[in-house]
């Protein structure tokens, strides 16, 4: 049985990608050694970062006066190192989900944080709008898509201060105007590579501006100035970013991504807003295209873990709803093919029949 993978994370990368990293772990460069156990300072390691970092400059058109990284520790870890860098006195953040909220609290423990606003009395059901950020604050921060939630910023915000955009799960699913922003960070594990690097995208000139002591590893400009080698990067999900690049690249770029990631969702929207059964969580407005929440209509409550065995058994993987929201979650990442849309309408569609 062909499986449709909609898990949130780690999640699906495309076929070749996954099919080339495998070789790579069984001989890289037909060099007899496997990606696992060369040096990352092996000559033949240092172009796959080289060009790794290329085409994101390349995909993303990433302005001069920025540098792209490869660190590990997650966008968790992220969530320190921001205002470890960048906060001196205040910080504003938009809240917008259960990742911007753990970024602001880790925020707390370096100076002022400012929440602009929030939609958490509304369980994050939208994003909120004619905030007013402060242009005394030394970043403003925002999470561009909600994976729990189902909402995404679509639009890149103009910004007083220096904008902080964690993009986990939306990065190279759009254009983004990059010179709107001082960093862009996220793992990995959405659209990109497998669980083990979280890129930065960061401004050189808002760096070295704090006070305090900032731990060397900790501190953007040590991996800036080494290339991302100031220690042993994580290799493996280097090599496979790489691909991944290069697959996107060769299939239409940020651009043609896009238009699939429209695609797929009008196609899995238009079906939940016309069935009789499911019904969508997040407010029309700010849906998200990456992350498709939706639940049983009240009337059909008691049918939603029917409605996983169900779908379980005709391929669907990882569609049960986070449990903060419940219900379903389709993750319909650059890797998902519109074929598994379709099946999981279908699969839909012929539960509803059966019950409805």
């Amino acid at each position: 049985m062909k499986k449709h993978n909609f898990n949130a994370g780690p999640s699906i990368l495309p076929r070749e990608v996954i099919e080339k990293t495998a070789q790579a772990v069984l001989d890289f460069q037909n060099d007899g050694l496997s990606i696992l156990e060369i040096s990352h300072r092996a000559k033949n390691f240092q172009p796959i970062v080289d060009e790794a970092v290329a085409l994101f400059k390349e995909l993303l058109n990433i302005p001069d006066g920025y540098s792209v990284i490869f660190l590990g520790g997650g966008a968790s870890m992220q969530f320190c190192m921001v205002p470890f860098n960048l906060l001196e006195k205040k910080a504003a953040y938009l809240n917008t989900g259960v990742w911007a909220k753990k970024a602001m609290k880790e925020a707390k423990g370096f100076g002022e944080v400012v929440e602009v606003a929030s939609s958490a009395d509304a369980n994050y059901t939208f994003i909120p709008k004619d905030f007013t950020i402060p242009a005394d604050a030394d970043y403003f921060h925002i999470t561009t898509n909600n994976t729990i939630y189902g909402t995404e910023l679509l639009k890149d915000l103009d910004s007083p201060v220096p904008l902080v955009a964690d993009m986990s799960s939306d990065i190279f699913s759009r254009p983004v105007d990059v010179s709107k922003y001082g960093i862009i960070y996220g793992g990995a594990q959405k659209n990109l590579a497998p669980a083990g690097v979280t890129f930065a995208i960061v401004r050189n000139d808002i760096l070295g501006k704090v006070s305090r002591h900032i731990p060397t590893m900790l501190d953007y400009r040590t991996h800036i100035d080494n290339g991302s080698m100031f220690n042993t990067p994580p290799v493996l999900p280097i090599y496979t970013a790489l691909e991944t690049l290069r697959w996107l690249k060769a299939n239409g770029g940020v651009e043609g991504a896009e238009k699939r990631n429209i695609a797929k969702a009008e196609l899995l929207y238009n079906a939940i807003d016309n069935s009789k059964m499911f019904v969508g969580t997040a407010r029309k407005e700010d849906r998200s295209r990456m992350n498709i929440c939706f639940v049983m209509k009240e009337k059909y409550k008691e049918l939603e873990s029917e409605f996983i065995t169900f779908a379980t058994s005709k391929g669907m993987v990882g569609i049960k709803g986070h449990r903060s929201v419940g219900g379903f979650r389709a993750s319909c990442y650059n890797a998902l093919p519109i074929e598994s849309v379709q099946a999981l309408i279908d699969c839909m569609h012929e539960f509803e029949s059966l019950h409805a």
